[in-house]
């Protein structure tokens, strides 16, 4: 069974994420093994809302170079939880924007 601390990493704080706080848009960074069911369940729990849908991306680690040697960043999985349009916002995202 998994925990919905471990399901739902981080919360991404871009600008492009907190323009999209208006529609009721969150986003967040979450396990990599994680399904859209497990996602909407663990942000109903944490958060105590409604959600209504969720959609989710990979993104892939960019590749870095320092002098002769290069790497790549980490790859991680992305997703936006959309919120009921009677569910009560999120406090954490409240005093940010």
């Amino acid at each position: 069974m998994k925990f919905a601390e471990d399901i739902i990493i981080a919360p991404i704080i871009t600008e492009a994420s907190m323009a999209k706080l208006e529609g009721k848009k969150y986003t967040f960074r979450v396990a990599p093994n994680a399904t859209k069911p497990e996602i909407a369940h663990a942000v109903e729990e944490l958060f105590k809302v409604q959600v209504e849908c969720v959609n989710t991306s990979n993104v892939n680690g960019k590749i870095k170079r320092r002098g002769y040697t290069s790497g790549s960043t980490a790859s991680w999985k992305k997703a936006v939880v959309t919120l009921k349009e009677d569910s009560k916002p999120i406090e954490f995202f409240e005093g940010l924007y």
